[in-house]
């Protein structure tokens, strides 16, 4: 019931701020859980997908997540309930999400762990564009300049024009263009969503949808493989317990840069089990990213929504940190 609690704490933001927000290592130590947890659901995936086809594990990672999830819904009871006035949203979020998941999933299945999770954790590098596009938020000077920096480390990544390019890092790429869609269709809605409604419409909808596939994807898993999917449905749940908590501990600007710990847990698991090293080339790039993402996810701006029909006019988005909270689900 521990897990259930944590969530339920983070129903009321009020309280929230002026508990938990002078808490940074307790927030670190969540954060770094959570990356770690998230390296190792990767790790599972990479195993499972010599077995089964992309479809199948999609499918049941998110199955399995919302069985996990539930429970909190029913024992949260959060005001409203889940009922919304943002349905499209919530389905167009989902459809995103579903569409990074996919991409990253099949990306892991074909590339080493390490790059699939670096050039899907490039998420942050799309926002400002995107959300400057989408929702007509200014983009500061210094993001410009990160933006650059994170292209830069992109390109020696995927290495276009030399013999070692892999069109496969074109698919891990997607996933972080999609997961930064999903992220500003969360902005666009959260000033008014709740986190908990969010999290159930899109584990809702991702389940339904992802079932579709399998009318003609369907293969019937070995125990052991049954039991792997079981895991990655926990660590999916669990992870995104770690990163709410961690969120809620301190401001997302501080610890928003930890998530990308997750790119340092999977090239150590990528060494371990599969041999898997990198090349000087993808060290720099993955340097560039880190370096751009930190200071792209440590803006804190004050914006207004346009055309959301929020409480408030303005929406304070600290570090990208409610997206990034959500996101962890793809």
């Amino acid at each position: 019931m521990l897990w259930i609690n944590v969530f339920k704490s983070q129903m009321n933001p009020t309280s929230r701020a002026k508990t938990y927000r002078n808490q940074p290592l307790a927030a670190a130590l969540f954060v770094l859980s959570a990356s770690f947890t998230f390296a190792a659901l990767g790790a599972l995936i990479k195993v499972v997908s010599t077995s089964l086809t992309n479809e199948m594990v999609v499918f049941f990672r998110n199955l399995c997540a919302l069985v996990f999830i539930l429970p909190w819904i029913w024992y949260s009871r959060p005001l409203g309930g889940v009922k919304t006035s943002f349905f499209q949203l919530h389905l167009l979020r989902s459809l995103l999400g579903l569409g990074a998941m996919y991409c990253f999933f099949y990306s892991i299945a074909h590339l080493q762990l390490s790059e699939a999770c670096l050039l899907a954790s490039t998420a942050p590098l799309f926002i400002p564009v995107i959300a400057y596009i989408w929702i007509r938020e200014p983009v500061a000077q210094k993001v410009r300049g990160a933006i650059i920096i994170g292209f830069i480390g992109i390109l020696l990544i995927l290495k276009p024009g030399i013999g070692v390019f892999q069109p496969i890092a074109i698919v891990a790429l997607a996933a972080g263009i999609f997961a930064a869609l999903a992220m500003v269709s969360i902005r666009r809605m959260s000033a008014s969503e709740p986190t908990i409604r969010i999290v159930f419409y899109f584990t809702t909808f991702g389940t339904l949808i992802s079932a579709v596939p399998l009318v003609w994807s369907w293969q019937s898993p070995q125990p052991k493989i049954w039991c792997l999917l079981i895991l990655i449905g926990m660590l999916a749940a669990v992870g995104q317990i770690l990163i709410t908590k961690g969120y809620s501990l301190a401001p997302a600007a501080q610890v928003g840069p930890l998530t990308y710990g997750n790119v340092v847990f999977a090239t150590f698991l990528g060494w371990l089990f599969w041999g898997e090293s990198l090349d000087a080339m993808t060290w720099a790039g993955a340097v560039l990213i880190c370096i751009a993402g930190i200071i792209a996810t440590r803006r804190t701006k004050t914006h207004a929504l346009l055309g959301t029909t929020a409480r408030e006019t303005t929406h304070t988005v600290e570090a990208s940190g409610q997206e990034t909270t959500l996101s962890s689900q793809v």
